[in-house]
């Protein structure tokens, strides 16, 4: 088995992939919807596959259905509470420019269109383009936000894939969540950029947004399972649940608002191949 040093390596790589899309930034501030929906798309495919197979399989073979039914419960209902607690910016560049998405505050509205993108090289203007460093320096932070309550519940599932002797399957989930890293970070960098930083802290910071609390995750959901005897059938229905509830509550609306459903769902289906090829066809 891997030590907890190692995980929090891998895990850490996978969440510094945030500022992997903080680099377009130097020479442009769009991206295509279709390549956007698509990454999304694979990483909700695979992570789906990685919460059945790496999670609720192996927790219901040492463990009993219901410690993995109310780990899945707990997971997700733990999601949805800190979702709607925390204040963020949900995953969505909407087309419309009069669309408005609420935030996890009853008082605060955020525009959904608040990046700039290319949609088959058709410009979509910005809803609130502005120039206001206060007003982008908010939704850097809420962007932020988000990408740290996506990461935590993240790197528990890689963590406990990988304390239950799963480290193909941990690596796969691991390179999972850097995938959908990517377009989360160019989603934070676009407005932290427009708050006067260099491009460099630019992309120290969003960077750090990814790699800073993927690996505390793991570790913590490493060190749980490792260290407290026949906790992982609950623990890993935990991960699977809060794994789940980001799929369905971010990952597909945000990869099906463009016209390019299509595409997004066959790379769903991709990445959960993908999963059983790694699970089953390798016996990981």
């Amino acid at each position: 088995m891997v030590s907890i040093g190692e995980v929090v390596v891998i895990a850490g790589l996978a969440g510094a992939a945030t500022g992997l899309g903080a680099l377009p930034i130097y020479v442009t501030d769009r991206i295509s919807h279709r390549l956007y929906d698509a990454a999304v798309g694979l990483a909700a495919g695979i992570m789906f596959g990685a919460a059945v197979f790496a999670l609720v399989v192996p927790g219901l073979e040492v463990g009993s259905l219901l410690e993995v039914v109310l780990g899945v419960l707990l997971g997700a209902v733990f999601l949805l509470a800190v979702n709607r607690l925390l204040p963020h910016v949900h995953l969505l560049i909407a087309d419309e420019a009069d669309r408005t998405y609420p935030s996890t505050t009853a008082e605060e509205t955020v525009e959904a269109d608040e990046l700039t993108v290319a949609s088959d090289g058709v410009e979509t203007e910005d809803a609130d383009d502005t120039d206001d460093p206060a007003e982008n320096r908010r939704r850097a932070i809420l962007v932020g936000s988000a990408i740290t309550i996506h990461n935590v519940p993240e790197g528990l599932a890689v963590g406990i894939a990988f304390a239950g002797g799963l480290e193909g399957v941990g690596i796969a989930l691991a390179i999972a969540i850097a995938i959908q890293n990517v377009p989360d970070g160019f989603a934070m960098a676009v407005p932290a950029s427009r708050t006067g930083l260099s491009n460099a802290k630019t992309t120290l910071y969003t960077t750090l947004s990814g790699a800073v609390p993927e690996p505390i995750a793991a570790a913590a959901g490493f060190g749980l399972v490792v260290l407290v005897t026949g906790i992982f059938p609950i623990a890993a229905g935990f991960a699977a649940g809060t794994m789940m509830a980001v799929i369905f509550r971010e990952l597909i609306p945000a990869s099906h608002g463009h016209g390019y459903a299509d595409d997004a769902t066959l790379t769903f289906v991709l990445g959960f191949v993908v999963m059983v090829i790694v699970d089953v066809g390798l016996a990981v």
